[in-house]
């Protein structure tokens, strides 16, 4: 009897306990994931402009006088001449700023020497008068004063010929007659003159 009563309370408790399914496993889907988190926004910083390198603001070439510079007084330091392949180049450096300057062709490389000197004729068959107002070089100047390139195909020669009550003048003997160009450069300030080299 108690066999039995064992027996029926062993089925009552198994019928009355919650049945539990396995489940089936889940396995990651590695694929799955990353395809949703590439496909969400993505996020980019605006573009930045780079710095424009030195020298590359630079004027075109123009068969015309020209002029600029600051309104100040400064001291020049040096003359330099150079040649490349698509231009020859007149370099005046100074101390500190670039004063105010002009550029101006004319027919012969014939210039005054001073404010009522006699004239000078240099190489070449035309010229180029160069001057800077509020200038001198009278203590700060080293170098030539009278640089002369026979071998460049435009710039034949460059020579000092004014530094006077501040005005500081350099005459310049060309070959041939050339479209120029002039621009200020800082660090150390210089005037640059570029002489254009064509094939005709």
């Amino acid at each position: 009897m108690r066999i039995a009563l064992v027996l029926a309370a062993v089925s009552l408790v198994a019928a009355c306990a919650p049945s539990f399914t396995p489940s089936a496993s889940v396995s990651p889907d590695a694929g799955g994931s990353a395809a949703a988190i590439a496909s969400g926004p993505r996020v980019q910083p605006p573009p930045v402009t780079p710095p424009t390198p030195p020298g590359t603001n630079i004027p075109d070439f123009a068969c015309s006088d020209l002029s600029g510079g600051k309104t100040g007084v400064a001291n020049t330091i040096a003359a330099r001449v150079g040649e490349v392949q698509a231009y020859d180049r007149f370099v005046l450096q100074f101390e500190s700023i670039v004063p105010t300057y002009s550029v101006k062709r004319q027919a012969k490389p014939v210039f005054p020497l001073g404010a009522s000197g006699p004239n000078v004729t240099l190489a070449g068959t035309t010229g180029v008068l160069v001057t800077v107002h509020s200038a001198t070089g009278a203590t700060t100047f080293q170098g030539e004063r009278d640089i002369v390139h026979p071998e460049f195909q435009v710039l034949k020669e460059a020579r000092e010929t004014q530094d006077f009550e501040g005005y500081v003048s350099w005459g310049l003997g060309l070959s041939k007659s050339a479209c120029m160009r002039a621009f200020v450069l800082n660090d150390p300030a210089r005037l640059v003159v570029d002489f254009q080299i064509t094939t005709s």
